[in-house]
């Protein structure tokens, strides 16, 4: 893929390192640019590195009315060798590739997707936020462009990726566990639909069952299936639990779960990394509670991109009732978890191979 750069003027950019003054929040602010392709009559065309800004779209465009869209979301990190370094984003661009042939959009080659990253990360290297927690998130994105009404595939697509310099996705970072609401009056996802596509319906339909949370003090929602009998989601993250006898269980991936790139890793490194056993298994809702209260659940959270790692202190309830998970703080294999994860994308720890991805110097 050959990249066309139509940078802003060196003195319309930015020229020295970012260096933020107070606590930065997630996803607020954007670098200078932005990677832009095109797709019709069947072919990715014109690749371009282009000045961050809106771009043109009909009014009946296909995402419009029947949200043909999807999303990922990634994050590089500066290391102590100066550089810029993405965690595993050739996962997340198969993880696009997936979402894009469950709503038949065309696929973006791998290789292509990283390669745009990594060159957008060198374009921008210097808004890297210098701040204890800090990364550049990662959005690429593609939207359904065809001018039409009728309710089938569009015949053209925009792939968009962008960059936002970005702090803790809550506001205490890992600091501080969450809580989550524990409701049957909401789903996130169903059997057959959406659920295991990163597409900006699912987010639209979690919005109202969000503000019930946060109007009862949680941070988000544990999902159940739709038999409402299985725990599947912790909001926007993979759920996890710890047991006392030192298992960590994820939920069993399934059409209505999407599948967490921090969750797969944690999976992947195991208990020779991790210290703890780290096993997939379907999980009752009715049991893990009965868990949590007897003490053979002693840690729970949630696994995410943009935060990593989320311990959960406590279940609430719409009665106003609250369930504390073990002490009500953070776990010494949550905490292990995190520190591990976070370890690896900062370069403080060794990278299994091919997990780092280095933005080399080329514009």
């Amino acid at each position: 893929m050959k990249i066309r750069y139509d940078l802003k003027p060196r003195a319309a950019r930015r020229t020295d390192p970012f260096r933020p003054q107070g606590p930065l929040s997630f996803g607020q602010l954007r670098t200078d640019h932005m990677f832009l392709m095109d797709y019709e009559d069947g072919a990715w065309r014109d690749p371009r590195i282009v000045p961050y800004g809106p771009f043109s779209l009909a009014p009946g465009a296909v995402v419009l009315h029947y949200s043909q869209e999807i999303f990922e979301g990634a994050k590089a990190f500066l290391h102590q060798d100066g550089e810029i370094h993405a965690f595993r984003i050739d996962r997340n661009a198969q993880r696009l590739n997936r979402s894009a042939e469950g709503i038949c959009m065309p696929p973006v080659p791998v290789a292509d997707q990283v390669e745009a990253i990594l060159a957008l990360l060198d374009v921008e290297r210097l808004w890297f936020p210098e701040q204890e927690g800090a990364s550049l998130y990662i959005r690429p994105f593609m939207i359904a462009t065809q001018d039409s009404l009728g309710v089938k595939p569009s015949r053209s697509y925009l792939f968009c990726c962008f960059l936002s310099p970005s702090g803790p996705y809550y506001p205490a970072g890992f600091k501080e566990p969450v809580k989550l609401l524990i409701t049957r009056r909401f789903h996130r996802a169903a059997p057959g639909g959406t659920g295991a596509m990163k597409t900006g319906g699912n987010y639209a339909a979690s919005l109202m069952a969000g503000e019930v949370a946060h109007k009862l003090g949680a941070s988000q929602v544990l999902y159940v299936d739709a038999s409402d009998r299985y725990i599947e989601e912790a909001g926007a993250m993979n759920h996890f639990h710890v047991t006392r006898e030192g298992k960590l269980v994820i939920p069993t991936f399934t059409d209505s779960i999407l599948r967490s790139i921090t969750s797969e890793s944690v999976i992947e490194l195991g208990k020779a990394a991790l210290g703890v056993e780290v096993v997939q298994e379907r999980i009752e809702l009715e049991s893990f509670l009965s868990g949590v209260r007897s003490g053979a659940i002693t840690e729970a959270g949630g696994f995410g991109t943009a935060a990593v790692v989320s311990a959960v202190g406590a279940y609430v309830f719409e009665d106003g009732k609250e369930l504390k998970v073990g002490s009500g703080g953070i776990g010494e294999h949550t905490r292990r978890v995190y520190e591990v994860v976070t370890g690896i994308q900062r370069g403080q720890r060794p990278p299994p191979p091919g997990w780092l991805f280095k933005a080399p110097r080329l514009a």
